[in-house]
């Protein structure tokens, strides 16, 4: 069965840059950030919004022939609910990210050798996507790292049957903070929601609106400073290190007694490794390292993992530090079993 592909035009108009500051947020000024990294790097490219919507043709579903919602809708859903709530702030362009190109060609190319295909025989679109739009006009200092507000998402069409009729479609979206110093992004699980269903953009864009709504931003910051006000010894923290190595080989019954840890042992030795180098969250020279830099530590392994694991690890990189925090001042927490 063939699966019939469109183009689609989106209403929402995204400009370069939004330049209005208002008077609210936490600084008044909207800093210029000079972007050092990507936010995710692995298996990755970067597009721009209007490659997605220029070039990318839109899979649908091949039973009822009714078209999926694109990522490009996706983004400029989530665009449209941040402009109305937050009006007078500075909107970023989103920053999107990529991977699992799909190609095709058009029907008048059947027998064309791959070779020979001229450029307007060839079809693509990108399997998986994930975007990131800063606010940058509502920002907070951490330890010294400047962080900005960011809200983001993630889409991947291999989670949808598109041979099947048109149903609820699945999307991943997250409001947090970006940590400028390095593109980390931090997020909480009160700022992220592991699947919204949604039939159209319109529906899609009030949902993301219920969420930003929802979410307390003075709360994930209160919890971020706290980190900083915690600190492991050296021989501590490669406790950590080693329990989370053994923590992927636990039996079943035991695993299931502890709290998740969804890093796998690749990140863990990324942590181990930038314990050591990295240039801004290393350890002091006594070998301590406060919570806030072991934080940053996770966030930044976990740039290496793909599209469709990516704000999962990041959400449970924050709880795992909290635990830890939480461990540190009471012995009967079940995080107390990565220090044991």
């Amino acid at each position: 069965m063939e699966m019939e592909l469109h183009t689609i035009e989106t209403d929402v108009q995204i400009p370069a840059k939004q330049i209005i500051i208002s008077s609210a947020g936490f600084h008044r000024e909207a800093p210029i950030f000079k972007k050092t990294s990507p936010f995710i790097e692995a298996n990755t490219e970067e597009v721009s919004l209007s490659k997605l919507k220029q070039d990318c043709i839109i899979p649908v579903f091949t039973k009822d022939n009714e078209i999926t919602i694109s990522h490009q809708e996706f983004i400029d859903s989530a665009f449209a609910g941040i402009s109305k709530l937050f009006p007078n702030e500075v909107i970023d362009t989103p920053e999107i990210r990529t991977s699992h190109l799909i190609r095709g060609r058009t029907p008048d190319a059947l027998h064309v050798p791959a070779k020979e295909l001229l450029e307007h025989q060839r079809t693509m679109y990108y399997e998986r996507m994930a975007f990131i739009i800063r606010i940058p006009s509502i920002t907070e200092n951490i330890n010294g790292n400047e962080l900005a507000l960011t809200i983001g998402g993630v889409r991947s069409y291999n989670l949808e049957n598109l041979y099947n009729k048109k149903t609820f479609e699945k999307f991943k979206f997250f409001i947090g903070f970006q940590n400028m110093v390095c593109c980390n992004l931090c997020v909480s699980t009160d700022g992220f929601k592991d699947e919204i269903k949604a039939t159209s953009s319109h529906e899609l864009s009030g949902k993301i609106m219920e969420i930003v709504q929802s979410y307390n931003i003075h709360q994930q910051i209160k919890n971020m400073n706290d980190l900083v006000d915690y600190k492991l010894t050296e021989k501590q923290f490669a406790q950590i290190i080693g329990k989370s190595r053994l923590y992927n080989y636990l039996p079943k019954s035991e695993k299931a007694l502890l709290p998740e840890l969804l890093m796998n042992d690749g990140h863990i030795s990324t942590i181990a490794k930038d314990y050591y180098n990295d240039e801004s969250f290393c350890r002091e020279s006594n070998g301590e390292i406060n919570l806030w830099n072991m934080y940053n530590l996770f966030t930044g392994a976990n740039k290496s993992s793909y599209i469709d694991t990516f704000l999962d690890r990041g959400v449970n990189a924050f709880s795992f530090v909290k635990g830890i925090s939480n461990a540190l001042s009471d012995s009967n927490s079940n995080y107390s079993w990565f220090l044991s």
